[in-house]
């Protein structure tokens, strides 16, 4: 069970508990249960990152109860799949939210963070940009930089090509297609960088709503790719920086 954060405060002041130790018990600090939502409110202190509002599914008095804990201890917080009306919804109470079209996205940033290394977004069409944005905007917002490619797909292959040099500067691509979904295959035949494959649901009526696509990417042959959900773009970004932020730290 979990020490009584007030008493180990005053214990580690009367020098009867180390720095170490409080550290761990605020790491486990309880969530905030609003009734529909057990909001955790501690996740940056664990993670690094606080916890993101997937938007689907949720009422907007839901999300805006959910943001408002979350914001009472974060500075820069990330709603996602977000349509126009809970934009506007956030925007009436929150005016510093920043919204992102075609990603889908609010982003509140009230502590900017500088940014280490670099990663890389390809994607196989112009169709695949809005999961790809997913992933920039996460990418930003967990301070790492972001450098976007679009359209090099398969069907034309001469144009993934003119950017070989470039998937050898950064410290992870990301790859995102529909259709055959086979672009995460090629990209990670021509770099040792790692190899983040989102599958997204574009495609024609065989491909599944990006079912086809996401086989074809858990069936690579390629070494050093791993696979994300259909159209999971914010878990794309979030993993990306995850890794280039712990390969930066050394």
């Amino acid at each position: 069970m979990m020490r009584d954060i007030r008493k180990l405060l005053e214990e580690y002041k009367a020098g009867k508990t180390t720095l170490d130790e409080v550290l761990e018990e605020i790491r486990k600090l309880p969530y905030s249960d609003l009734g529909y939502a057990k909001v955790d409110t501690h996740r940056t202190i664990r993670k690094g990152f606080p916890e993101t509002i997937f938007c689907v599914g949720k009422t907007i008095e839901q999300i805006l109860g959910i943001l408002e804990k979350l914001l009472q201890h974060n500075n820069n917080i990330l709603l996602t799949k977000a349509n126009r009306e809970i934009y506007e919804a956030v925007k009436k109470h929150y005016p510093d939210a920043e919204y992102n079209e075609v990603a889908k996205t609010i982003v509140f940033e009230r502590k900017k963070i500088e940014p280490i290394g670099r990663i890389l977004i390809v994607t196989a069409g112009t169709s695949d940009i809005p999961v790809a944005e997913e992933a920039a905007v996460t990418i930003k917002l967990m301070g790492c930089d972001v450098e976007k490619i679009y359209d090099v797909g398969a069907a034309g292959v001469h144009r993934l090509l003119d950017i070989l040099e470039k998937l050898s500067e950064v410290s992870v691509v990301i790859v995102v297609a529909g259709m055959d979904g086979v672009l995460p295959s090629i990209v990670g035949g021509l770099t040792s960088k790692p190899v983040i494959a989102v599958p997204t649901s574009i495609g024609y009526g065989a491909s599944f709503q990006g079912l086809s696509a996401l086989l074809t990417m858990l069936n690579s042959c390629a070494e050093g790719v791993v696979v994300v959900n259909i159209d999971n773009g914010f878990g794309a970004g979030y993993f990306a920086s995850l890794i280039t932020r712990e390969m930066n730290k050394r």
